[in-house]
Parts: C-alpha cells; sequence; structure tokens
C-alpha cells in the first residue's frame, strides 16, 4: 500500500503528496532543500499519535523511515526538512486555548501574531520571546527553536516561559511534561513504559555526569546549540524538568502538541535612542555605557541593510495599512536623502527603554544619550510611535527584504547566529572580520547587540559550486573562532542541518556522546527528525544545499 493511502487511513485529517505540496514543503528559509514524500496536516493530537505509531512499527519492521514536525517554515537551518513524512501543524492544529491569568495555551500551529493579540486583548500581556519573524513564525516553531529576539535581552528565551507540554512520545504514547516535584518524579519513575524509562535514564545520565554537564554550560547570554542538559534540574525550586531539553531540540525528542506558556506585562510606554555608528571600534564602549540604563532591547542593523530599506520603501511599507504606509513613507525621508549623500553609517544601532511612563522612558533614553557625548558619533530620540516603528520595521524586516528582493542572489544563513560576550567585542570583532574579509562576501550584519548576538547573512549565488564551497571552507573558521572566545554557535536559531556537525566546536566529545544518549534515550529508533542535534554530517550540507533560488 502506497504510504499517503496508508496514513490516510489512520487519521482525521490530510494526506497529501501532490507536486505543488512537495515543493512548498521541501524548503524552508534555510540554504537547504529536503522533498518529503508525503505531506500530513494532522486534525488533532490523537493523528500525531497515530502517524508517529504508524513509523515507529514501519521501523521496527525494518523500513527505512522517520518524520518532522513543522509549523510556519520559517527555520533558517533546515530543521523542518525531512525525506519521508512531512508533519505540518498549521492548516488544523491552530487553536488557542485557555488563556489564564499569567499564562496561555496554543497549539504548534498557531501563529505568534494571533496569539500575542489574544493574550493581549485578555490580560495584557505577551509571552515576550518572539523572534524578527513575529508575524510569520508559530509557536511550535518557537518551542523548538528555543527562539528569542528583540527582547530576550531583558525578559529571556522561550524555555523560560514554558510551564507545560504536551507531547507525543517515539512509540506514539502521549504524555505532559512539566517541572516535577521529588514525589512526582519517582512516580513517573515507576512507570513501566517508555515515558518511565526516559525519566528513570535521563534521571540517571544527569547523575553520573554532573560535572562534565556544568562545565559544558554556556556562559554567553542565548544558546540554542545542543540539549540543555545544565538546565533539567532547579536545584532552587527542586524541580526536575523536561520541557527544558524539549525546548530547542528541533523536534527530535518528542513531538509538541500543545504548549502552556508563561506570559508578562511589559511596560506601557518607550522612548528610543538611536546612535548612527561609522567607527566600529567604538562599538564595545557604546553598548557597555548604554547597557547601564537596561534598555528593553538593544538592536543593530548594518550599511548594506540601511541601503536595501531606502531601496525598497513601497515593499516594506506595503502590507501596513493605508494611514500607516503614508506615515512611514515619509518617515523614511531622512534615511533617503542619507542614501542620497553618502552619509549612511556602518550601524544603526536602536536601544529602546521601557518604562511605565512616557516621561521616565524619555529620561533613560536621554541619559543614555548623555553618556555617549564624548564620543564621534550622531544620535537622536525617536519621539513618536512613527519613527520608532520605522526602525523596528527595517530591523525584523532585514532578512525578508534580502530573500525577496535581490534577484541572482540568495541570503544564505550558515554563520548567521553566534554569540559572543559583549566585554569580548574589542577583539573578536576584528579578528571576525579579517576572516569575513579573506573571503570577500557581500554580506549584511544585523543582530541583538546587546546580547552579543550577531546575525551575519551573506549574499551569494548558490547556483555556483564555487558559492556552496566558499561556505564549507567559511564556517568552521568562524565557529573556531567563536569557541575560542568561549560563545554559542547559535542562540536563537538552533543547529539544523545546517550547525549540527559544528557542535564539536562548543563541546568536548564526552558532551557530544551524552547528546546521543539523550537521543536514543527518548527515540531509540531515531524516527524523529534524523540528523538534526545528533548525527549531522558536512555531507548533508553539500547534499542539501540549493542550487537554484
Amino acid at each position: 500500500m502506497l504510504l499517503k493511502e496508508a496514513l490516510q487511513k489512520i487519521i482525521q485529517g490530510d494526506v497529501v503528496d501532490d507536486q505543488e505540496s512537495i515543493k512548498k514543503y521541501s524548503r524552508d528559509t534555510s540554504i537547504f532543500e529536503r522533498s518529503p514524500k508525503v505531506v500530513v496536516f494532522p486534525k488533532k493530537a490523537a493523528d500525531v499519535q497515530a502517524v508517529v505509531a504508524y513509523v515507529h512499527e514501519a521501523k521496527q519492521r525494518g523500513e527505512d523511515i522517520s518524520l518532522a514536525g513543522r509549523s510556519a517554515g520559517t527555520d533558517m537551518t533546515g530543521g523542518p526538512l525531512t525525506k519521508d513524512i512531512a508533519l505540518v501543524f498549521t492548516k488544523y492544529m491552530n487553536t488557542i486555548g485557555t488563556i489564564g491569568l499569567n499564562t496561555a495555551t496554543a497549539e504548534p500551529g498557531v501563529y505568534y501574531r494571533d496569539y500575542e493579540k489574544a493574550t493581549l486583548a485578555a490580560t495584557g500581556m505577551i509571552t515576550p520571546s518572539y523572534p524578527a519573524s513575529r508575524e510569520l513564525c508559530a509557536i511550535g516553531g518557537m518551542v523548538s527553536n528555543n527562539s528569542g529576539g528583540e527582547l530576550t535581552l531583558k525578559y529571556g528565551k522561550t524555555n523560560k516561559y514554558v510551564r507545560s507540554l504536551n507531547v507525543v512520545l517515539s512509540d506514539g504514547s502521549k504524555t505532559t511534561i512539566k517541572p516535577l516535584s521529588r514525589v512526582e518524579l519517582s512516580q513517573r519513575k515507576a512507570r513501566q513504559d517508555l515515558e518511565g524509562s526516559i525519566y528513570r535514564e535521563i534521571s540517571d545520565l544527569l547523575d553520573a555526569n554532573r560535572t562534565e554537564i556544568e562545565a559544558a554550560r554556556p556562559t554567553v547570554s542565548k544558546n540554542s546549540a545542543g540539549y540543555a542538559l545544565w538546565n533539567v534540574i532547579d536545584s532552587q525550586n527542586e524541580t526536575f524538568d523536561l520541557t527544558q531539553l524539549v525546548v530547542g531540540s528541533q523536534g527530535t525528542l518528542a513531538m509538541v502538541t500543545e504548549a502552556t506558556l508563561g506570559l508578562v506585562k511589559t511596560a506601557d510606554h518607550r522612548a528610543m535612542l538611536i546612535v548612527f555608528l561609522s567607527d566600529i571600534a567604538l562599538l564595545p564602549e557604546i553598548v557597555g555605557r548604554v547597557l547601564k540604563y537596561n534598555p528593553e532591547s538593544f538592536e543593530s542593523y548594518d550599511d548594506q541593510t540601511f541601503k536595501l530599506a531606502v531601496r525598497f520603501i513601497p515593499q516594506i511599507v506595503g502590507h501596513f495599512g493605508l494611514l500607516q504606509m503614508i506615515k512611514l513613507g515619509f518617515a523614511f525621508i531622512p534615511e533617503a536623502w542619507m542614501a542620497l549623500t553618502g552619509g549612511v553609517p556602518k550601524l544603526v544601532l536602536m536601544a529602546e527603554f521601557a518604562e511605565s511612563t512616557a516621561a521616565e522612558a524619555l529620561a533613560k533614553a536621554v541619559a543614555a544619550r548623555a553618556a555617549l557625548h564624548n564620543l564621534s558619533l550622531k544620535t537622536k530620540i525617536a519621539r513618536s510611535e512613527t519613527e520608532t516603528a520605522k526602525y523596528w520595521t527595517i530591523r525584523r524586516e532585514s532578512f525578508a527584504l534580502l530573500r525577496k528582493n535581490l534577484h541572482g542572489l540568495y541570503a544564505a544563513p550558515f554563520i548567521d547566529d553566534i554569540v559572543v560576550h559583549p566585554a569580548d567585542y574589542p577583539t573578536f570583532l576584528p579578528e571576525l572580520n579579517l576572516i569575513l574579509d579573506q573571503h570577500k562576501l557581500l554580506y549584511t550584519i544585523a543582530g541583538h547587540i546587546g546580547d552579543g548576538n550577531f546575525h551575519i547573512i551573506p549574499l551569494m549565488d548558490l547556483s555556483k559550486e564555487s558559492q556552496r564551497n566558499e561556505i564549507i571552507e567559511l564556517q568552521p573558521k568562524v565557529y573556531e573562532l567563536v569557541a575560542k572566545y568561549k560563545g554559542s554557535t547559535t542562540g536563537e536559531h538552533n543547529d539544523g542541518i545546517i550547525r549540527t556537525p559544528y557542535l564539536k566546536y562548543m563541546f568536548t566529545p564526552a558532551m557530544l556522546d551524552l547528546f546521543t544518549q539523550v537521543k536514543k534515550i527518548f527515540d531509540p529508533l531515531n524516527i524523529f527528525n534524523p540528523g538534526k542535534k545528533v548525527g549531522g554530517t558536512i555531507e548533508d550540507i553539500k547534499s542539501s544545499m540549493i542550487t537554484h533560488t
């Protein structure tokens, strides 16, 4: 029986294998392409269970088959791409559940934009770990990648907000994982099923390797590389929390069918300090001085992004309402004049201060600006919502601008998410620039400057073998440098196809072996998204890379 027919018999949702669907779900926003055999749109958690159970049984019979979950497809690593079954949640599993006093429950296919509107309307609060793709991404991807973004500097990443997860395990059974007390952990460990063995074996693994695991804990502000074994045991609250492994695991350990996330109330009033920087050498000093005033976010984008934004103003503002389009269009006039007169800064820095009153927020921005008075740079205070929106729009749309508007060149994320300590900027950045200059690439830089998190996106013609080889040559050089400074190869975008082979630069062989053990404990038959987080190779990168745009 054909795979499509076999799966359609056991689920209420849809199973398709038409050429258009296969093509659509063979890509995300990475440099990769993998064509699934079928695309499954589950209607409810029971469908996910049925598909997982089917694959589990087929694998036991010796079939080479696997599956990967997918939500909005904004992943930049090839994370949801598969050669077998693509399990797509956005069509049906997109229901927002209970919104409580400070939590909200949602299925993985819920778009974050809809989730945020709902939580704001009900409580005035949000889950603040949304990425730059906040208008496009979905809850499932945020959980799977342990997303972070512009508010991470103040509020932290997604793992901080996960209260519980409904999941399907690799044998098709379902459970809810959440922080457990010692008594609750003992009860779970006593179960004589896959769930029980997971709790027993992970607990034993953590106990036996405490020193190695603690030594591997990243010291930078954010990390999505590897499995976060160092976060499972919360000694302060005396809990054991497997959500901390599943969050950020890219669907390699379990299939999430529902997430309950924490909500916070952000300040109502904001003011933004904009810094136009032409001398990158001043960056560490600027960051150090501004951070003393506790900005809610501290973001950046470079001159290439600036020029693209001016060039594509109509496309940037086109998806807003008419009135907002007109306001933003006029707001871009100073930037257009800068571009015309050659006064484009090397970096634009955006420090936004959030307080309970407009006066307090403005005072913070003004004080931070004053702290920079003796440095050779230009600054301004954004005093209106439209002016602030202009800068945020450029920052949030930077990657989409590159992907959609540069014909013949492809925005190629492969060194796109490195993290270092801001204190290391003075030595790290010159060394990074030296490496990039040797490869003579056109690239843009945006990122979370306050977190030490840089998004470097080279613009490449991937139809040329020489350009594809450039990726393979450049990656290890950059990651070796990041490791030298005890940084992270990925702060929020995760490992996927593109970075799994380079985990060896961040972690010891012993830690890599522990990651492999974790995968085997959760997924003994390797049916969940194989080759991501563990087992990925350079050959995977080469063979999956697109050769056309």
